[in-house]
């Protein structure tokens, strides 16, 4: 293991000024690649590619604290718990602990120096939607004004294509209120959207690939996706994306994958 302390001052180092271009060629990694690995052993394995990781803070990565971060040189966002957790949920004392489960990872990734990205959740009953939107709302105001006093950047990440969930389209953006977005490549894929959400405001990335009909977080250009045309936007926008890849094998061909692309944009 490394050590240098905990990196302070997160978005600094996520979105850099445009012309910071080396920065944005090398790709972040999300621990989800390892994820049957402790987390430890995980990030022992992810430092020598890249200082730039993302914790998939569920299973055996599952965050009690900030202290295994502590000791890698690396900066840091942590995916908050999402497969137990439904911010948006009818039912309220569902709803109140999913906002409880996501302030203590906000809680941790302030003491790391992180951001954090939050799923945004999905309504159990079409009927429902509406008052499930509400429930939403109400939830991101608490988790906003936690993440305000802790002073931890927060984005919400679009879905993919179940049809309870919310924020796949870019137009529920206005009805659920201000926010940071995470751009899942891969989900705005599924749901033919990428276009439209590249052309409107993000400020964090994710990754993956596939053919349009599957969340298979496959690997850099073996589905549908223009993976150009995605570069091309992050690196004028000065983003460092995050791979959110099956496997280690994969993450190490995407990293090549991805930089080839940006180096070619730069010719």
């Amino acid at each position: 293991m490394g050590g240098s302390g905990p990196m302070q001052g997160w978005d600094r180092f996520i979105s850099l000024p445009v012309g910071e271009e080396s920065a944005v060629s090398v790709p972040g990694v999300s621990t989800c690649c390892l994820h049957g690995l402790p987390l430890e052993e995980a990030l022992d394995r992810i430092i020598p590619l890249t200082r730039t990781i993302e914790v998939m803070d569920e299973g055996l990565h599952y965050l009690s604290s900030a202290d295994p971060l502590l000791s890698y040189p690396a900066r840091y966002t942590i995916h908050a718990p999402s497969r137990g957790v439904n911010p948006a949920s009818t039912l309220e004392p569902i709803r109140r602990a999913s906002v409880e489960v996501i302030l203590e990872c906000a809680t941790i990734a302030a003491e790391a120096g992180a951001g954090i990205v939050i799923h945004p959740g999905y309504a159990a009953w079409h009927e429902e939607r509406d008052r499930s939107v509400v429930q939403l709302q109400r939830s991101l105001v608490t988790i906003r004004e936690a993440c305000v006093d802790l002073g931890v950047t927060w984005f919400l990440e679009n879905m993919g294509n179940w049809d309870y969930f919310h924020l796949r389209y870019p137009v529920e953006r206005e009805v659920i209120g201000p926010f940071r977005l995470a751009l899942d490549v891969g989900h705005a894929n599924l749901n033919h959207v990428i276009p439209a959400f590249l052309a409107g405001e993000f400020s964090h990335v994710h990754l993956h690939d596939n053919k349009g009909d599957e969340d298979s977080h496959a690997a850099l250009g073996t589905g549908t996706i223009d993976l150009g045309a995605v570069a091309k936007v992050v690196r004028e926008r000065g983003i460092t994306p995050v791979l959110e890849l099956g496997s280690l094998v994969d993450v190490e061909a995407g990293i090549r994958f991805f930089s080839s692309i940006i180096d070619r944009l730069h010719c």
